[in-house]
């Protein structure tokens, strides 16, 4: 296994990062397809055999019981100050805003019920997992420097942003003096490369790791044409995020298959490798042994400048889709300029 520093702060891990959005109770929540406590522990286990040190997780997987489920194999495995766990709160509630709850709380009652979930006094990485546009940013920053400051979370991140507001939240940081973010963990793989029209430049020039999430586009960048599984026929979630570009981005995964034939190996190591040159720790998900140890096996392939070029060169522009497409900025009155245009 590799290790990275994770941006801007003291944390050593994994180059890949075990997902941990495919544990937990399939019967409450938003997935069918995810695996039993059983088998959330067997690929935990060889995870760790393997040298992953960095697990990531959120309270909204199966309603808090992924957490659960890593939490406690996690304390039954492994040291804790071996382990780099990363957990995610949501945004406020309308319930949570009638009650007068504002960011701050919001946070820090967040946080709470996830160490509780996990059965730990702190996390490594308290990521926002999405943004909320209807409270402040400097409530949201303030609860986050609060978890930090009382050692409940060691760093921050945030997740499915764009890049103006990762900018911004870090200069209110700055500004205030508080915890800035050392991640990022968006929509990004070979089949998706929005980030790297304004993300990617961003968190070279700041040193922010780059996480990002869908690293094998749902299964889709390591699935032969015919291959299925129970996600991909159950998962609502990847269809809305890959069926509208499907015809187009078949053109990649062809090329993924053509090099994987040559190199013999798998789709898997073929698709990584590639995310891999691109950032720090992109994290895999795995419902199955199989899946983490393809996703290990990807640090052995090196792919030439070439072979770089290949794969990249049929990428057609996407729209945003998944969380972003659906969680976006509602703008209450018209923009400067254009007041200006009709004035004039």
């Amino acid at each position: 296994m590799e290790y990275v520093k994770l941006g801007n702060s003291e944390l050593n891990v994994s180059r890949i990062c075990l997902g941990c959005m495919g544990f937990g109770d399939a019967t409450i929540g938003q997935h069918s397809w995810t695996i039993d406590e059983e088998h959330t522990r067997e690929i935990i286990h060889r995870s760790l055999e393997l040298g992953i040190n960095f697990f990531d997780t959120a309270i909204a997987y199966q309603l808090g019981t992924s957490e659960q489920f890593v939490g406690r194999a996690l304390r039954d495995m492994a040291r804790r100050e071996d382990m780099v766990v990363a957990t995610k709160f949501l945004p406020r509630t309308d319930e949570d805003i009638a009650n007068g709850i504002d960011g701050r709380q919001h946070v820090l009652n967040s946080i709470n019920s996830s160490l509780e979930h996990l059965g730990m006094d702190y996390v490594d990485l308290y990521i926002y997992h999405i943004w909320d546009y209807k409270t402040p940013a400097e409530e949201i920053l303030e609860g986050m420097n609060e978890a930090v400051r009382t050692g409940k979370a060691r760093y921050i991140g945030i997740a499915n942003a764009y890049a103006y507001q990762l900018a911004k939240m870090n200069a209110l940081a700055d500004k205030n003096g508080w915890a800035k973010f050392v991640s990022v963990q968006n929509h990004y793989n070979l089949i998706m490369r929005e980030e790297e029209r304004e993300m990617v430049p961003l968190c070279h020039e700041d040193n922010i790791a780059m996480t990002p999430y869908s690293a094998l586009a749902s299964g889709k960048l390591a699935k032969r044409p015919g291959e299925t599984s129970k996600r991909q026929a159950e998962d609502a979630f990847m269809h809305f995020k890959y069926d509208a570009t499907a015809e187009q981005d078949q053109r990649i995964v062809e090329r993924v298959v053509e090099l994987a034939d040559r190199y013999g190996v798998e789709m898997t190591q073929v698709s990584l490798a590639w995310l891999l040159t691109k950032v720090e720790s992109p994290i895999v998900g795995a419902t199955q042994l199989h899946h983490i140890e393809g996703a290990v096996k990807s640090l052995d392939l090196q792919l030439t400048a070439e072979d770089i070029s290949y794969l990249e060169e049929p990428y057609l522009p996407h729209k945003l889709s998944g969380v972003m497409a659906v969680n976006k900025p509602v703008m209450a009155e018209e923009p400067v300029w254009v007041k200006a245009r009709k004035n004039v």
